[in-house]
């Protein structure tokens, strides 16, 4: 991998990581365009790791409410009075929701760096998981709020987490849809599903570390990634969050559809190849 593809490969991670599209997907289908192979264990760690960029980001951007959860947190496992405060309750259930994909994540690792790693599989991720997005957003109630939320929602929606191993399925589409069928809105949902991306984002980043460094890619190359994945994920979240409190998500469905059309009208010409 040269600079200028790592740069791509920023660019794609940072737009693509928080917005329900699917940024595994996606950096997939780039890595193919751009004649990298992507069942090598080199470049599979390459984009575990630049993902970093975009989880500095989101906490970044989030700093203020991660330090307030933290420290309610913090003080409630010392002071059990201070256990009834909403905060404390609230870091609580972002970290039982992260430990199913965090878990699923370690057994499957395999499988998700081979098999799914096609896309055929993206394919169909894209266009399957897309009208789950659409029906979510049409039983959508959204009469339950962050205030709201529960043990129930937290296991539900970090189960759901796990389906964004999938490539084409989206770590942000998975939980916002499901966050929506629980009755959220979709800030709280949206912001839920940052919350949760951070536990899982930071290990598998740190878990690849090692053998994208070791494996080929190089530290300034890996660098590079990591920093415009940064800049550019800090754009989207800001973006996002400002969307989704007055539009639904049904707008990433149809590009989702298009896209997935579209790759499947690639792979069955044989303009491009599914590994």
């Amino acid at each position: 991998m040269n600079y200028w593809q790592s740069i791509v490969m920023g660019i794609v991670e940072g737009l693509t990581e928080f917005l329900p599209v699917s940024s595994t997907g996606h950096l997939t289908i780039a890595a193919q365009l751009m004649g990298l192979d992507i069942a090598d264990p080199a470049i599979t760690a390459y984009t575990a790791v630049i993902q970093i960029g975009a989880i500095i980001a989101v906490i970044l951007y989030f700093w203020h409410d991660i330090v307030r959860l933290l420290t309610a947190w913090g003080k409630g496992l010392v002071h059990p009075a201070l256990r009834t405060v909403p905060d404390y309750r609230m870091a609580w259930l972002v970290i039982i929701g992260s430990m199913p994909i965090v878990i699923v994540g370690f057994l499957a690792r395999d499988l998700i760096k081979g098999p799914f790693r096609s896309l055929w599989v993206v394919a169909g991720a894209l266009i399957i998981w897309g009208g789950v997005m659409l029906w979510s957003e049409h039983i959508a109630k959204q009469n339950r709020h962050e205030s709201d939320l529960n043990l129930a929602d937290s296991i539900i929606i970090g189960v759901a987490q796990c389906l964004a191993l999938i490539p084409g399925v989206s770590r942000s589409g998975a939980t916002i849809s499901v966050g929506l069928m629980r009755g959220l809105d979709r800030v709280a949902a949206t912001r839920l599903a940052f919350f949760l991306g951070i536990p899982a984002l930071v290990g598998a980043g740190a878990y690849e570390l090692p053998s994208a460094l070791g494996a080929g890619v190089g530290f300034g190359v890996t660098l590079v990634g990591t920093l415009v994945s940064f800049v550019v994920a800090y754009a989207s979240v800001a973006w996002l969050m400002k969307f989704v409190s007055h539009h639904p998500i049904t707008v990433f469905v149809w590009y989702r559809w298009a896209l997935g059309a579209l790759l499947i009208l690639a792979l069955s010409a044989g303009w491009i190849e599914a590994v």
